[in-house]
């Protein structure tokens, strides 16, 4: 079996932490930054909260994106994956569906529970 240490895992896990500054929802899982933030998204959040790397159950290390409040909705459609992007070094971070998708319409307001990204070991 492989091991890596919790300071090899932190450190990747920590440019989530210091870069990520944007949570959008998109109509598909993005692969890019520019599907991310333009191509699918249907809305999005910046000023986000990234804690800082801690244990992950039932092993590994983890970040966690603290809940969503009063997300703007910039499309209308069907979200169903979220996106953590680096809007200052064009970077897409992380992506992941959605719990559940959501019709959602220009105009009006998303919340998200809180996000756990995780690398196990």
């Amino acid at each position: 079996m492989s091991y890596l240490s919790d300071y090899i895992l932190d450190a990747a896990l920590s440019v989530m932490d210091t870069d990520s500054n944007r949570v959008d929802i998109c109509s598909a899982e993005p692969a890019t930054f520019t599907a991310a933030t333009a191509t699918y998204t249907l809305g999005n959040k910046t000023s986000i909260s990234v804690g800082a790397p801690a244990d992950r159950s039932p092993n590994g290390r983890k970040v966690t994106v603290a809940s969503i409040t009063g997300g703007s909705v910039t499309g209308t459609g069907t979200a169903s994956h979220w996106a953590l992007t680096d809007t200052v070094n064009s970077r897409l971070h992380a992506a992941n569906s959605l719990s559940a998708s959501q019709a959602v319409t220009s105009g009006n307001t998303f919340t998200l529970t809180a996000i756990d990204i995780g690398i196990p070991d």
